[in-house]
């Protein structure tokens, strides 16, 4: 028998020798819940051990986290109802809770990668990503609040702005916008491939951005199809993408697959609450083994094609040296 594969296997230095994917903390980007108040920590019921901070707690936090060589976070508000309006004018009203947050993780840590959600669900009282009308969601009408959204994160110091709403048009809109205000040097990182899925109910809890009526399958994509997230990911890129997403990660790691083979662009992918919570229900059970589990569906994300990964398990990894 000339070849015996195993050969390659048989001790952990000659593992580690041939190891084809690497993950580290520069592949991992945290997402981080905040909250208005101060000294607030509170747990997400639906996802152990992630909390939403207060913008004081939000610090400690990133400094917590940035010791451990994890430098890049995306951020997302819990927004009070007595907030929301139809057309989500608190997501760039000044002085609000998100653009405070934004200023005061650049101010105490510039060397961060500070990543920012363009959406209106968290601030719409309809809990959709677009203005409603009728039942139907707008899509060119919400282009200018979602230009609106993306300036304010722009000027309020955002590194990389993250548009997840899925409408039409959207990246060019926004890097007119913000090209126009000089704003050149700020990244895009499109969710060209987000998918109307069902592994997103814990990350909804956490936000209290659930729609209130209707679901959001007119705009996000259908979990059946995979070659239309080429024509997706083809526009944001001529409209000027810096990054293209897909979300979830681990549904569609075939997704991520099919994007990485098709442009040069940096793909990001977002491992989401559902897989997550998933996982953590299932170790708190005893029915999988915590660390192995975590470890290999992150390393299956970057074996797919992902440069970077959102997910909920990057400081964990770390802190327990898992990677």
């Amino acid at each position: 028998m000339l070849q015996r594969p195993r050969r390659n296997r048989k001790s952990e230095v000659i593992r580690q020798m041939i190891k084809e994917t690497h993950l580290t903390a520069a592949n991992l980007i945290f997402p981080l819940f905040i909250v208005d108040g101060q000294n607030q920590k509170t747990e997400v019921s639906s996802m152990p051990g992630i909390f939403r901070y207060s913008i004081d707690n939000l610090l400690r936090e990133v400094e917590s986290c940035m010791n451990l060589g994890l430098k890049s976070f995306d951020l997302f508000p819990y927004i009070e109802e007595s907030l929301k309006d139809k057309y989500a004018s608190e997501s760039y009203r000044e002085g609000s809770l998100y653009l405070r947050a934004i200023a005061e993780v650049k101010r105490h840590f510039p060397e961060a990668c500070v990543i920012t959600d363009v959406a209106m669900d968290p601030y719409n009282s309809d809990g959709h990503d677009g203005i409603v009308e009728n039942g139907v969601i707008l899509n060119d009408e919400t282009l200018e609040v979602l230009g609106k959204m993306a300036l304010a994160h722009a000027q309020s110091g955002a590194d990389i702005i993250a548009p997840s709403d899925m409408m039409d048009g959207r990246i060019g809109y926004i890097r007119q916008v913000l090209d126009d205000n000089g704003f050149q040097h700020v990244s895009l990182m499109s969710y060209c491939a987000k998918y109307a899925s069902a592994f997103y109910g814990p990350f909804r809890d956490a936000l209290g951005s659930a729609p209130k009526a209707g679901d959001k399958k007119t705009y996000q994509m259908d979990p059946a199809n995979q070659r239309e997230a080429l024509i997706e990911a083809s526009l944001d890129e001529q409209e000027g993408a810096d990054f293209l997403m897909v979300k979830p990660a681990l549904a569609y790691l075939d997704v991520i697959k099919l994007l990485k083979d098709h442009t040069d662009l940096p793909i990001a992918a977002y491992n989401v609450s559902g897989e997550y919570s998933m996982i953590k229900a299932a170790a708190q059970k005893g029915w999988l083994d915590e660390q192995r589990t975590i470890t290999e569906v992150l390393t299956s994300i970057r074996r797919a094609g992902a440069t970077a990964i959102l997910s909920y398990h990057s400081k964990e990894v770390l802190l327990n040296k898992w990677i």
